[in-house]
């Protein structure tokens, strides 16, 4: 009897296994990528910009000066789609490319001060809501939940956060 019970108490903690929670957290995951493309939908649309603006601007805000084809790899999309994104962005005077001063052949990424300034204010709808929900959640549930974001990340996502140092293993921003 001591037997089944300590096995049923060492299944128990196996039950976030399951398929169901597995599908409730998918669909979590789901929800809130939503939610939070809704909430910057607004300045986004405001600025004129689009998710793909949106999106190098973020990765721009946490790692400054990278290569165009760090950048490409990073987003996985196609040097036509990046270019036209990129030009868009150049444009409007929120980015910037420089020349690298060993290579000249690259073409380093930077986003000007009013690109800093409108990805400051989108990062700001991020800030409040991941702010709320992890006073919400606690500490400890906020350290689990980065564990399981790394954890769900391929090794090549991995490499990001190795790579552009900047937001290594959950490292503060500008840290």
């Amino acid at each position: 009897m001591a037997a089944l019970t300590s096995r049923a108490a060492a299944g128990a903690d196996l039950l976030f296994l399951r398929d169901e929670r597995l599908r409730f957290a998918q669909a979590l995951m789901f929800l809130a990528q939503r939610d939070m493309a809704e909430a910057v939908a607004p300045m986004l649309e405001e600025d004129g910009l689009g998710p793909a603006q949106y999106r190098v601007m973020q990765v721009l805000a946490f790692s400054p000066g990278i290569p165009v084809s760090r950048l490409q790899d990073i987003l996985g999309v196609t040097k036509q789609s990046l270019g036209r994104t990129l030009h868009e962005l150049e444009e409007r005077q929120y980015l910037e490319i420089r020349r690298g001063r060993e290579d000249r052949r690259l073409r380093l990424l930077f986003l000007t001060t009013a690109g800093q300034d409108a990805e400051d204010r989108l990062f700001a709808v991020v800030r409040q809501r991941l702010m709320a929900a992890y006073r919400e959640a606690g500490g400890a549930a906020v350290e689990g939940f980065g564990r399981v974001m790394r954890g769900m990340l391929s090794e090549h996502s991995r490499s990001v956060l190795v790579d552009e140092g900047s937001i290594d293993a959950g490292r503060p921003h500008g840290a």
